[in-house]
């Protein structure tokens, strides 16, 4: 698997992909080591967790920049994703065997309960935009809750994968507990179907995820599915323009917009269009391209050329069917992956920048008349990750994320990001499921009734 640097273009390290046999050897030692681990205390698998955090923040500057070199992130944001790394374990530590403790029920048995118990080997299927965040929000609830971890990351970043392998080793897990498959696409249907792989997770596009759904649904195992989005940000005539814009400008830029929750599509109310349009344009414009390593980076390339040349293709067929183009919107010259800030507007129905999601630094605003129609707009897309609504009546803003907005996370007066205390996940095609909170790590457990006479 070759690691390239996204910044230059230029080879980093080809890692050698594992035989059938040592994925083989892989699985059964995760089935042996699961036997051992369902059986250790919550205190125990809380030490291994603890110390996994420990690990983390020790060579936080080593994973950042290995992160950057991978996969294009600024440096800055790289150091911040170990960080909440660390905290997920933590989190995990501290919380789980409450979260997965047994509840007692009244019913005609002398004692009845339900109690939570680990599945087993559960195969992650992880993509590269957060290389170690999304290995870790799945991982600390998983082997928290007494499962093991099978790894299939994305080939871009093979050198994540492995160091995320040694974090778990050198914190102590017992052996073959958390382990990383370095397999191509053409082979996850065989671990998938393997008798002691019990579930998978995948985070992806929907099409991997249809794949996924369906090879485990034919061997009936358990999946979660997080699947993308095309998130609407709601500016309504009364929201506050000062808090409004900062949020939106980082919820579009952040990890070089390369995020399944980042706000893609801006859908303003047409009293406060020319204003917002204006700071907005600003706000992006002020982002700083750069190499990752750069202190001074806000914002640094496409992890790959192929997702920078579909973004390209996106804008410039938005802009053929009838979309303004205010900012950016071409390809720079030199090496590396890069794809400046970019900002379209009188975005409308058939254009790519309405209904497909732009993964990368390009907003799109969409006008409309009022909060009806905003509400509208905002749920007419495939996806139902995450949304936002700005305005300065909070109780108004409440009332149209919890009852109107058609999205798994809906945040007021914010930009949305994932948190370990909160349930993170989709609806329509955006997938199924949840990680993290106590949702999260219910997941991968048999829920399972005990009946006493």
């Amino acid at each position: 698997m070759l690691a390239i640097d996204p910044a230059t273009g230029t080879p980093i390290r080809d890692y050698p992909e594992h035989t059938p046999e040592e994925v083989a050897r892989a699985i059964a030692g995760a089935e042996q080591a699961f036997r051992a681990w369902q059986e250790t205390s919550f205190a125990h698998r809380a030490e291994c967790l603890g110390a996994a955090a420990a690990r983390l923040r020790q060579r936080q500057e080593e994973y950042a920049v290995l992160m950057s070199t991978e996969m294009g992130k600024a440096v800055r944001e790289a150091r911040a994703e170990v960080e909440k790394c660390a905290w997920v374990c933590e989190y995990y530590a501290e919380r789980a065997e409450d979260f997965l403790a047994p509840e007692p029920v009244t019913t005609s048995a002398a004692r009845s309960y339900v109690d939570y118990r680990p599945l087993g080997p559960v195969l992650a299927i992880m993509p590269w935009n957060f290389p170690f965040w999304q290995v870790f929000r799945f991982a600390a609830p998983a082997l928290m809750a007494g499962n093991a971890a099978l790894l299939k990351h994305a080939p871009s970043t093979p050198g994540c994968a492995l160091a995320i392998e040694r974090v778990f080793q050198e914190a102590g897990c017992p052996e073959g507990l958390f382990q990383t498959l370095m397999i191509p696409v053409a082979q996850v249907g065989e671990v998938i179907d393997h008798p002691q792989v019990r579930a998978v997770t995948l985070t992806g596009g929907p099409l991997a995820g249809r794949a996924v759904a369906a090879q485990a649904g034919a061997a009936l195992k358990k999946t979660v599915l997080e699947l993308g989005g095309s998130d609407p940000y709601l500016i309504l005539e009364d929201a506050d323009l000062e808090s409004a814009v900062p949020a939106c400008v980082t919820a579009r830029m952040l990890n070089a917009g390369q995020s399944c929750i980042a706000g893609k599509r801006f859908i303003v109310v047409a009293s406060r269009r020319e204003e917002f349009e204006a700071a907005l344009l600003a706000g992006l414009r002020a982002r700083r391209m750069g190499m990752p390593l750069e202190e001074t980076t806000d914002y640094g390339p496409l992890a790959r050329a192929d997702l920078r040349e579909n973004l390209d293709r996106q804008v410039r067929k938005s802009v053929e069917m009838g979309a303004r183009l205010l900012l950016g919107g071409e390809i720079p010259s030199g090496p590396g992956f890069f794809y400046p800030a970019t900002l379209l507007t009188d975005v409308g129905p058939g254009q790519p920048a309405w209904g497909e999601e732009l993964f990368g630094p390009v907003a799109a605003v969409i006008p409309v008349a009022d909060e009806a129609e905003a509400v509208r707009v905002a749920n007419d897309t495939a996806y139902g990750l995450g949304a936002a609504v700005f305005t300065t009546d909070v109780d108004r803003g409440e009332r149209i994320a919890r009852d109107l907005l058609e999205a798994g996370s809906c945040f007021v007066n914010d930009f949305v990001r994932s948190d370990p205390r909160l349930p993170f996940g989709g609806i329509k095609t955006s997938g199924y499921g949840r990680e993290l909170a106590l949702h999260g790590i219910r997941e991968f457990v048999n829920t399972k009734t005990v009946w006493i006479r």
